[in-house]
């Protein structure tokens, strides 16, 4: 089953996300409409949020910390991440794991 925050591209994985900063620690949340939710333990300030962000999606799907990048939603809640040279089958695979609980 493909989740419909993923979107294959030529590049990579993109994933959409949808951040709960401040939460008492970093976890896959579940699907939020189009999103997939993410609670981080960082405060949405200088961009931590933003670093803590790619840092944990990095480590969910075994990525090095280099194969992430923010695309959009810099100031937002709502963002755009792209998983660099990343296999659509397995980030799909290990985010439905967490999705499903």
């Amino acid at each position: 089953m493909s989740l419909s925050c993923l979107r294959q591209t030529d590049a990579g994985v993109e994933i959409f996300l949808y951040i709960q900063p401040r939460a008492s620690r970093n976890k896959v949340v579940g699907l939020q409409g189009e999103e997939l939710k993410v609670s981080l333990t960082a405060p949405p300030v200088d961009g931590a949020a933003n670093k803590a962000c790619c840092v944990f999606l990095a480590k969910l799907c075994s990525l090095p910390k280099s194969c992430v990048r923010l695309i959009s939603g810099d100031t937002s809640r709502h963002k755009r991440l792209l998983l660099e040279d990343a296999d659509f089958q397995t980030i799909s695979e290990i985010l439905n794991n967490l999705v499903k609980g």
